[in-house]
């Protein structure tokens, strides 16, 4: 056993590690070593307890993102699998949902290794069942077997381990997936740039969009990770965006996060839609009758009629899962789950003619993608025509950065509890005219505004949402709150 500084043992001191809204993640220096090893045995005495790593024959796979990081913890992931006494199958870079597919398929549990769209001095683990995400409960039991195991060292061969290869091809199985469904020439006419940037679903995406008819421009690839968050954009990505819509004739300009479970889709003149539209959209193409969605997507949802069922969840895709599961439970038909982050999970399968697709109960972001081009070769509409007859609400989202977790509970908190505070703080607004506490604070104002903060499950950031009666307005409400966060935390 090789020794290993006590700092990053597990278990020793302070950590920025912790299970978020998708899985463990926390800085690089904290993970690639002992934890990133002794979370793994944890997640593999998880199945081995309750029988699922011996229905699967010991195989669990392992795939990574496209981080300088990844390797190497994918390595350790590999070989605590070995040494828990199963078999490590590794699949190499490619996005979390193929991954997520390819165990469903198989009826495999799987170890992603993606700090999805969080900068790349961070990184994380999700773990898959054969069935789909993990839930809270198994995280919870991944963290009592990470206690009890209490490892504090790294075997001597941890980089030499030897994984097995896929019997069959996941990135294969997951392109056959869309073009089975979606059919040769379901995009023709199109022209589409992609946005490859250092997403590892970047050559996917071309070859997708190219063999469904479709013209693929490939822009922006980076030869070193870039932190695309499609829930709080950089203003270098908006500026690439406007950039080459004025520079190429384009009907739309797709990408995704880092792991290629949220998309990032913006119109023909460079305007990025928001998350919840693109699962809105999504939900339509597919005839959707029940949607289930966080309590941070749109408020128009509800408003617009266009579904018979809306469920609201907490913000985090193993919410939107049990959303689905009840609502399946309760006699929906066709179940689409999304985000505001843009990812969206299908619940239920669907059937078009001959051609099924069949579920898939975590984020993906090629789903959304081809539903919204396949709108616009179908409807003989742009893109920015179809986002209209949404008439979603105005809306805009932020962070604050490096927020210690401890300040934001505490102003969290006090919003919640001090009546005479939460009145005072929204006097700008009118007043408070209604809370959903179901996650952070959201306030619906006496103006009709819409103001929600909330802590990230995934980051040392404070989340600020709103919603207001046009783009300008709602820029100018997101700096209210920002700023109103940033005095009150003292950021």
């Amino acid at each position: 056993m090789s020794k290993i500084d006590t700092n990053n043992a597990a278990g020793a001191g302070e950590s920025s590690l912790k299970f978020g809204t998708s899985g463990l993640r926390g800085l690089v220096t904290e993970l690639n070593g002992i934890p990133a090893y002794a979370y793994t045995r944890a997640f593999a005495a998880m199945l081995q307890e309750d029988g699922a790593a011996a229905r699967a024959k010991g195989a669990v796979l392992v795939g990574q993102d496209l981080r300088s990081s990844s390797s190497s913890i994918a390595r350790l992931c590999c070989a605590a699998l070995r040494d828990a006494g199963l078999i490590p199958v590794d699949c190499g870079a490619l996005p979390t949902p193929a991954l997520a597919y390819h165990g469903l398929q198989r009826g495999v549990p799987a170890v992603m290794v993606t700090g999805s769209h969080i900068p790349e001095d961070r990184n994380g683990l999700k773990f898959y069942r054969a069935e789909g995400e993990i839930d809270k409960q198994d995280e919870v039991r991944i963290l009592a077997h990470h206690a009890r195991l209490n490892i504090r060292e790294l075997p001597a061969d941890v980089q030499a381990v030897h994984a097995a290869a896929p019997d069959r091809d996941p990135l294969a199985a997951y392109k056959a997936r869309y073009l089975d469904f979606f059919g040769a020439g379901a995009l023709s006419g199109l022209t589409v740039g992609v946005y490859q940037h250092s997403s590892v679903a970047r050559d996917v995406i071309v070859e997708v969009i190219e063999a469904l008819g479709a013209r693929a421009v490939p822009l922006g690839r980076a030869t070193s990770f870039i932190p695309v968050d499609t829930e709080a954009l950089r203003a270098e990505d908006e500026i690439l965006a406007q950039q080459w819509a004025d520079e190429l004739v384009l009907d739309a300009i797709v990408s995704t996060d880092g792991d290629a479970d949220r998309p990032l889709i913006a119109d023909g003149r460079g305007t990025f839609l928001r998350g919840d539209l693109v699962g809105a959209i999504t939900a339509r193409h597919l005839n959707a009758d029940t949607i289930v969605t966080p309590v941070t997507s749109n408020s128009a949802l509800e408003e617009s009629g266009a579904f018979k069922n809306v469920l609201r969840t907490r913000v985090g895709s193993p919410y939107v899962i049990e959303g689905m599961v009840e609502t399946k439970r309760n006699g929906a038909g066709v179940i689409v789950g999304f985000e505001a982050n843009g990812g969206v999970l299908l619940g239920s399968e669907i059937d078009r003619g001959a051609h099924r697709l069949a579920a898939l109960p975590t984020r993906d972001a090629m789903l959304p993608i081809l539903c919204t081009l396949s709108e616009v070769a179908a409807r003989t509409q742009s893109l920015a025509g179809i986002v209209a007859d949404f008439a979603f609400k105005a809306a805009a989202s932020n962070r604050l950065k490096d927020v210690a977790s401890e300040k934001t509970g505490i102003f969290l908190s006090r919003l919640q509890q001090d009546i005479a505070f939460r009145s005072d703080l929204f006097a700008p607004l009118g007043g408070v005219a209604g809370l959903d506490l179901r996650d952070g604070l959201r306030v619906t104002a006496n103006n009709s505004e819409v103001v929600h903060f909330r802590a990230s499950g995934n980051a040392p950031e404070l989340r600020v949402y709103v919603e207001a009666a046009s783009q300008s307005r709602a820029e100018n409400l997101l700096d209210w709150g920002l700023s109103v966060a940033a005095q009150q935390i003292g950021a």
